[in-house]
This record gives structure tokens, sequence and C-alpha cells, in this order.
């Protein structure tokens, strides 16, 4: 339930910052910069430019409480109320700073960032790959067992539409040759339809392997499942309600899980280099 809950809010969230920006804007130019709207676009604006520069930049990962983002929208709270004491829509403004600015934000940060994992005990360094089926682009059947034999790389991405997430497998594609001396076979898996997976494939033009999680079966075995997570509105463009919490697995040739990074908050992702290091580690070449 409380993923149903997160899939209605940021979808909700963005809407409005998108909205308010606008109303802020028009206000500006209407009461000019010495008013409450200042405050209000203080507080708003720099959480939209977030999201823009998500869509728009490869940003891969950014800092764990974006404090820098807090602090504006209290600064816009502050800066509303003194702007706009004693004007009209003071109230609205303050609704505008406070709510979508202040506790939107707080909300985003602290709330729909975070996974509530359960612990994976079989997905510690050590343990045993579990035995799973995944599907190519073309809905071939996949084994799991086809990673062993080799070293293997395994990204479980949420989709297409998340920007992380294609930040990331754009960040590890410029990895691919260091990767590949390495030995490593690189898959990248999501719940997503064949027809994206396809897409992201022909875009790349890697030699990864692009996995179909059908039904997020396999996620459901590994314990990363994340029902209802996909933004509510995305169904429209295809995508199912249920996705996968991020998570990087690397496996040695005989399927012992060798590294495993289980983020709690999805804007916290590790670098390349962390996996080039830790196949080094282990004497993989």
């Amino acid at each position: 339930m409380t993923n149903l809950f997160k899939s209605v809010y940021i979808s909700v969230y963005v809407t409005l910052l998108m909205l308010v920006s606008i109303h802020a804007a028009i206000g500006l130019w209407e009461s000019g910069v010495i008013s409450g709207w200042s405050g209000v676009a203080v507080a708003i604006w720099p959480m939209l430019f977030f999201f823009v520069r998500l869509f728009l930049s490869d940003v891969v990962r950014t800092s764990p409480n974006l404090n820098g983002f807090q602090i504006l929208t209290w600064v816009g709270s502050v800066a509303t109320l003194t702007l706009g004491w004693g004007s009209e829509p003071l109230t609205l403004q303050l609704a505008y700073s406070a709510g979508v600015g202040i506790l939107g934000t707080v909300f985003y940060i602290y709330w729909y960032s975070r996974f509530q994992r359960d612990e994976a005990k079989f997905l510690r360094p050590g343990e045993t790959l579990p035995v799973f089926e995944l599907e190519d682009e073309s809905g071939n059947t996949v084994s799991s067992d086809v990673f062993v034999g080799q070293p293997s790389l395994l990204i479980f991405y949420r989709g297409n539409w998340c920007p992380l997430c294609m930040a990331q497998i754009k960040e590890v594609a410029g990895q691919y040759k260091a990767l590949a001396d390495l030995g490593a076979t690189v898959a990248l898996i999501s719940p997503q339809p064949h027809e994206n997976t396809r897409g992201l494939a022909e875009k790349f033009n890697v030699p990864f392997k692009f996995l179909v999680d059908v039904d997020n079966k396999a996620a459901k075995i590994l314990g990363i499942d994340a029902e209802n997570g996909t933004p509510k509105g995305m169904e429209v463009l295809g995508y199912d309600t249920d996705t996968v919490m991020p998570t990087v697995l690397i496996t040695d040739k005989d399927g012992t899980i060798i590294f495993a990074d289980l983020t709690d908050n999805y804007r916290v992702r590790p670098e390349p280099e962390t996996f080039i290091n830790v196949l080094k580690e282990h004497g993989i070449a």
C-alpha cells in the first residue's frame, strides 16, 4: 500500500511543481519582484529544475538529502511571509511555499526516494545466486544458469522511464571494454515490456544482455520487487504498475555473489569503477 501512495504522490508532486511554477511566474509578472511570489519562486523553482535536469542531463546519482534544495524551500517560505505580509493572496502563497515547497520536498527526499527493503540474506557476498528465469528482448527464455562459467555483472533497473537508470546504463556502457577485458558478462534486467528493452538495446548497441523479468518473477525470488512502484500514469505508456528496486549484483564464474549493492535510495548508486575494482580484487581477468 505504501508504494501505491508513493506512485500517486510522485506524479501529483511533479505536476504541482509545474503548475505552481507557472502561477508564480504570472504572479511575479503582475505583482513585481517585491512580493510574496518571489518567495514562492525560490521555494518551488529549484526542485522543478532538479527534475528537469534529471530528464535532460545524464544524472546518475545525487546527494542523499539534497540539503541545498531543502534550505532553499525554507528560505523561500520565509521570503514569502516577509514580502507578502499584508497583501493578497498570502494564504495561497504560503500554501505553495510551505506545502508544495517544504513538505513536498521533504516527502520526496525522506519518503519517496527511500526503499523499505527487507534484508535479503541470500544476496550477501559469499551466497550462491538463486535460480530464476528471464527473457531476452525477443521473448526467448534465459535461465540464470547462463551467468555461471564467467563473472557476471547484473544490473536490475526500473525501466526506460527512470532517468537515473538510463544515465547509469549509459555510464556502464561507456566502460564496456574495461568490463569485457575482465571477462565479465553484463546483464541489464527490467520488468518493462519487451519492446522497450529492444529499444534500449538498439540505442546503446553494446555487447550486453538486455533481459526482461516478466511479471517481476525473478525480482520476487530475489526479494527486490517493488509492487506498485511505477509512477501513476506510466501505464498509458505500456509500463506495468510493478517495478524493481535498483540492485547491482556481481558473481564469479561459479555463480557466487562477490558484490551486492542494495541501495535504500534510488538516487544513490555505485560508480562503474566500483564494479571494475571488485572484479580486479577477486583476481578476475
